[in-house]
């Protein structure tokens, strides 16, 4: 018989030129122009105290809204799901991959979402990539909000659908560009369907889409809505079902994006509409079709997260008193916190190469808050992006406060 052991090649240095050493120039110019940020390495759990790089920190940095990503019940519903049906599923959902958990997960988050159907997917990135070319063609338009999420902005690059965009947050802007598109119709004629994306809470500056005034804009020219509510799930509407619910718009937004790893604190996406969505995506939808589905642990986990957002809604409560209490210290203290009207509080400083030394300095006082540079957000509006979660304590936002104060003087950015 062969031996078809494969065994390793000599270690021998070699002398082929890298056809990827131009990278390795990239990196060197991200360098000088202040836009590279290495990664930090945690050592503790993802919680408002942990170990961040060997050094104890308060952390601002985590989308751990409710601090579920430690909650009891949730840590035991995954340890019963690992050691009653193992540590993975095996398969993708359309073979051998669709467990009880995952049915169950969806059905529940289709009532908690007061929607027809749920689809659950790997995240919310492949949730938007697996819905927004799937459901488009080359006859369609895409409006998508100028601001939107990078997973929002791929999956509109996925699309072989006609695309425009319009001035962030701006109805009367919107209603133009729908109603060119009636006018004028794409190169081949009238566009059969219109899409209308936008995130519910914009992760990078905070604030709040006019979905009320959204809706009635495409209602008037015939767009669906779809809303992407990662950042107001868990945060916003009641028990934390999102936007939709905040502005009592159910039954008028045709597509919700959920995640399931900020304030849910596991990990994925979904998508939550009528049946024929969920069924469509099913037939259809790339990431969905060719992606092993969740491991058991994290459906189950998830599962008991609902059950926590239904009975301590006063986690929620905590999220909102923190959040008024930071904001109003750094406001008081002359930083520019921009429009942000949620948890998601940025400390906007403009120049790249300050923010990075001002996050350096913050973590040299033990709070951990990153740096948020281009191409996250534009050149000239480089910031300290904050979240506040329910589990923070006052003395430790008062810490953070006075932190901030200390090196917003000394880089005289107050």
């Amino acid at each position: 018989m062969a031996d078809t052991t494969t065994r390793p090649a000599a270690e021998t240095p070699s002398t082929r030129p890298d056809p990827l050493g131009y990278l390795a120039d990239e990196i060197a110019e991200l360098e000088a122009t202040h836009l590279y940020r290495p990664l930090r390495v945690m050592t503790g759990a993802q919680a408002v105290t942990t170990v961040m790089d060997g050094r104890p920190v308060i952390s601002l940095s985590s989308n751990n809204y409710l601090g579920l990503t430690t909650h009891p019940r949730l840590v035991q519903a995954a340890l019963d799901a690992v050691r009653d049906l193992g540590v993975g599923s095996g398969a993708v959902r359309t073979i051998a991959g669709t467990m009880e958990l995952h049915q169950e997960l969806e059905r529940r988050l289709a009532a908690f979402k007061h929607t027809e159907a749920v689809l659950t997917f790997q995240s919310g990135f492949t949730a938007n990539s697996g819905v927004i070319p799937t459901i488009t063609t080359e006859r369609d338009l895409i409006v998508s909000d100028e601001l939107n999420h990078a997973s929002i902005i791929d999956g509109v690059r996925l699309s072989k659908a006609a695309r425009a965009v319009f001035p962030h947050r701006d109805v009367d802007g919107l209603e133009r560009v729908l109603r060119e598109a009636r006018d004028k119709g794409g190169p081949n004629g009238p566009y059969e369907h219109v899409l209308v994306i936008t995130d519910g809470v914009f992760s990078m500056d905070g604030d709040i889409a006019p979905l009320p005034g959204i809706c009635e804009v495409a209602e008037r020219y015939g767009a669906a809505v779809m809303v992407d509510d990662a950042h107001a799930s868990g945060v916003l509407g009641r028990n934390g079902r999102g936007t939709i619910d905040h502005f009592a718009l159910h039954g008028r937004v045709d597509i919700q994006i959920g995640t399931l790893s900020k304030a849910i604190g596991v990990l994925g996406g979904y998508v939550a509409g009528r049946q024929h969505l969920r069924d469509y995506l099913i037939q259809r939808s790339r990431p969905f079709l060719f992606s092993t589905s969740h491991p058991p642990a994290v459906a189950a986990a998830c599962l008991a997260a609902i059950d926590v957002l239904e009975q301590e809604p006063e986690r929620i409560e905590r999220l909102w008193e923190n959040t008024r209490f930071f904001k109003a210290g750094l406001q008081a203290l002359g930083f520019d916190t921009g429009v942000s009207e949620t948890p998601i509080t940025p400390v906007i400083v403009r120049d790249s190469e300050k923010a990075g030394r001002m996050s350096d300095r913050l973590f040299e006082l033990g709070i951990f808050a990153q740096a948020v540079v281009y191409p996250t957000v534009a050149l000239d509006k480089a910031r300290i992006r904050t979240i506040v979660t329910s589990e923070h304590t006052r003395d430790q936002l008062q810490q953070c406060l006075d932190a901030f104060a200390t090196v917003g003087r000394e880089l005289r950015i107050i």
